[in-house]
């Protein structure tokens, strides 16, 4: 909206306001804006929160040390997604497709999140949606965010190949042409590339929302891997950098910066309420939207092979309840940690919360630097 106002309109009539022009110019202050919102927004959230009693109900089985922590606002998602929308829409270029469907995918998750966050309040319990019914909804949603691509695709805006960590020169097509040669069945060419974006977007959400379960454990490493987002939106639409980079370049995604701006602004400002000792949780609510919001845009700027580098402590949580679950069930009730997601497994042998919490965000850290080292050594 500014932008438009203050570039596309008024531009002409104040010749300073060509600044307004320049993607990281508008990602500073969307990240500003994102964090002014999150910090003064954040006490009347919280205090709307405790009076509609909306508080976190722990589970039995987890860590004794959590019990103190039953009754702490939760649904703290909601500012999050305030904080990434509002800035998002005041500093981007709302002509561009993108964007719209990064923020529908944000609020599509938000919304799950919500579903199971209110479940958890009105029947006073840790469970909320069953697995099936969050699973068919993030399935879905993702569906519809593939779908989207592929119309984009044929707009000739974006591409369907994947972009390979390491490898110059190897960019498979998730649609698969050959397939399109069969009669009445053309439209099975599309279902890898559909089905792989569904299980990327739906794996990562899931990934974050394990990942919450310590104070600001989950929105620290967000901030990391959507500050490594950051970068690699700003280069994968810059001329001179996709180019030495030997990334496919896309100028339309450079938009996405100021999202993902808006995004590192955003998870800073809530982590200011959110640190140990927590005064509010991001809950379903937040988990899901960042997971979603986190993979969509890779998945839009081609980097969804390197989410394992970006959210390296999201895939290491979601893979150590796999193994768990795993375990568990095909080796007659062995686990092979202490307890899952594997925040809960250090804690358990000792760590003090603070610093499983930090030295998660270390390793969050050393990923990102890893996921942005391959871009140079391709």
């Amino acid at each position: 909206m500014l932008f438009w106002l203050l570039y596309q309109k008024l531009f002409p009539y104040f010749p300073l306001f060509r600044i307004f022009r320049y993607v990281t110019f508008r990602c500073v202050f969307a990240s500003m804006t994102a964090l002014l919102i999150g910090l003064l927004v954040g006490p009347f959230v919280i205090d709307r929160l405790r009076q509609f009693q909306i508080g976190q109900y722990i589970r039995e089985e987890g860590p004794k040390s959590h019990q103190k922590k039953g009754g702490t606002p939760t649904m703290g998602g909601v500012l999050i997604c305030l904080s990434i929308i509002v800035p998002t829409l005041l500093w981007s270029n709302l002509g561009n497709p993108f964007v719209w469907l990064v923020m529908f995918s944000t609020i599509a998750f938000a919304a799950i999140g919500f579903a199971d966050d209110y479940i958890k309040v009105v029947h006073k319990r840790n469970l909320g949606l069953t697995s099936k019914q969050k699973l068919f909804f993030q399935f879905l949603v993702s569906g519809v965010v593939a779908v989207v691509l592929l119309v984009l695709q044929s707009q000739r805006v974006y591409s369907t190949r994947l972009m390979v960590p390491f490898a110059k020169r190897f960019r498979p097509d998730l649609v698969w042409e050959w397939m399109g040669h069969i009669p009445h069945m053309h439209w099975l060419a599309f279902v890898p590339f559909i089905a792989f974006v569904m299980l990327v977007i739906t794996f990562s959400s899931n990934a974050v929302n394990l990942t919450d379960g310590l104070d600001g454990l989950a929105i620290g490493c967000t901030i990391i891997a959507a500050g490594a987002l950051t970068v690699l939106t700003y280069v994968s639409g810059h001329a001179v950098f996709s180019d030495y980079l030997e990334l496919q370049r896309m100028p339309e995604v450079s938009e996405l910066t100021i999202f993902c701006g808006a995004m590192v602004g955003a998870s800073i400002g809530f982590l200011w309420y959110n640190a140990h000792p927590a005064e509010i949780f991001m809950g379903d609510v937040g988990s899901l939207a960042l997971g979603g919001a986190i993979a969509t845009v890779a998945v839009v700027i081609k980097q969804e092979l390197l989410l394992p580098f970006i959210g390296g402590v999201f895939i290491l949580e979601a893979v150590s309840v796999i193994l768990q679950v795993g375990s568990y069930k095909l080796r007659g009730g062995k686990r092979i940690f202490r307890m899952a997601p594997l925040h809960h497994h250090f804690e358990l042998g000792g760590w003090s919360e603070s610093k499983v919490i930090t030295r998660f965000w270390i390793m969050a850290l050393v990923f990102a630097l890893c996921a942005l080292t391959t871009l140079k050594l391709r």
